[in-house]
């Protein structure tokens, strides 16, 4: 499954320097009706593309939809960071 939705980029309160995006809802919706193995935390693994970066990781569920972490590795080959609206593809790997 590939998606692609925009986000505003934000710090989680609970630990500095931790940056995510949230899926819109109804995309996380589509994810979690995929059938697939369980993995810890609920996580899906993906590919995850914004801008030229490419990389694997998993988005993790929360509330209604998941969230995907950015690293500071992508923040800032992509001169990117909180608050900021991006666009992201991701190649869901799981289901």
């Amino acid at each position: 499954m590939r998606i692609r939705f925009t986000a505003a980029i934000y710090e989680w309160t609970a630990r500095r320097n931790w940056f995510f995006v949230d899926v819109p809802p109804e995309l996380g919706a589509d994810i979690s009706d995929q059938p697939r193995m369980p993995r810890g935390f609920g996580s899906v693994r993906v590919v995850a593309t914004l801008g030229g970066t490419t990389w694997s990781t998993s988005i993790f569920p929360l509330g209604e939809t998941y969230v995907l972490p950015l690293k500071k590795a992508v923040l800032k080959a992509e001169g990117i960071g909180e608050g900021d609206e991006i666009v992201v593809d991701l190649d869901v790997l799981d289901g």
